[in-house]
Order: structure tokens, then sequence, then C-alpha cells
């Protein structure tokens, strides 16, 4: 559960603080994609022990891989849901007066929710698959009692089934958190 729960919400964190730089500042967005899409393109396993040598074995290296993965994922998808705000809804904001920062926190970010959330709900059934892996880098997981022993059927099984229903879980939460902080689009319906 850390191992997917903690990289979910350091990466948010980070492809929300990078999406809205290159939001604010336009010739920082392919930049930004360019390095998170590099990230995403490093095979898992490849990963992980790379990161052995600089970071050592553990907890923190199998966090380092995570977070990293959950970027182009969260980026994109914030990045999407601002651009994809309509120009009348900013123009008549700013119209009203409303600051440049008043604009984006009470009409741009509102108005991305459903995109930043699905970005969200796939990063973490995402991250639920590569922390299988993270037993390379010696954090544990479901991972290591299917490396254990591969010949018994029972573990690949029962790890495999709780690796779905941890990722099905995951998903029902920010479901359950998009609902929350999305009210307007259960009244549309």
């Amino acid at each position: 559960m850390l191992l997917s729960v903690v990289p979910l919400v350091i990466g948010f964190v980070i492809a929300t603080g990078l999406a809205l730089l290159a939001h604010r500042y336009g010739f920082l967005g392919p930049v930004f994609l360019f390095i998170v899409s590099v990230l995403f393109t490093i095979p898992s396993i490849a990963f992980y022990l790379i990161l052995l040598n600089i970071s050592g074995r553990g907890f923190s290296t199998a966090i380092i891989v995570l977070v990293a993965y959950t970027q182009v994922l969260i980026y994109r998808n914030v990045a999407i849901g601002l651009r994809e705000v309509p120009r009348d809804m900013v123009d008549a904001a700013e119209g009203m007066g409303l600051t440049r920062r008043q604009i984006l926190f009470k009409v741009e970010l509102p108005m991305a929710l459903p995109t930043i959330f699905a970005g969200l709900r796939i990063a973490a059934s995402s991250t639920v698959g590569i922390a299988g892996f993270a037993f390379f880098a010696g954090a544990g997981g479901l991972g290591q009692e299917i490396f254990a022993d591969p010949t018994f059927r029972g573990n690949v099984v029962t790890a495999s089934v709780l690796m779905i229903l941890l990722a099905a879980v995951l998903e029902l939460a920010v479901l359950a958190v998009q609902r929350i902080f999305t009210p307007w689009e259960r009244a549309t319906r």
C-alpha cells in the first residue's frame, strides 16, 4: 500500500507543480513533457537497478522510481486539462477583474479537475503494477512473493489478485475524491 500511495501523492505534487509552471510560462511545456516522457521510457526493472548505484537499496529507491513513472501520466493530464479550459471562460474572468492567480484557482483548475483526476486514476493503476518490481530495489512488495518461488502458483495468483484489488481500491478512492471536488459533475447527470 505504501509503495503505491506515497509515490502517487509525491508524484501528483511534483507533476502538478511542473504543469502549473508550464501553463504560466508556455515555453517550459515542451521541455517538461520531454523530460517526463524520457523517464517513462526507461524499463522499470532497469530503472530500479540503475538507481541502486545512486540511492542504495531500499524503500527510497523504489519511491524515486515510482514517482518518476507517475510524472508523465499526471503532468500530461494536468497540462491538457488547463489547456482545454475554454478561452471564453478565461476572458469572462478577466473582464470581471480577476487576477491571474484568481483565474487559475477559481476558473482554470476547477474546470480542469475531471481531466486531472483521470490522469491520477491512470497513474494509480500504473503505480500498483510497477510497484510489483520494487523488490529489485530491496523495498519488498507483492512482487517479492512472486519472485520467491515462481514455481509455486499460489504465490503468483495470490500476489496478482492482491495487486488487482489494490489497483481497484485506489481507483475507487480517487473516484471518491473526484466526486467530492467536482460536485457540479454529479448535478449535470
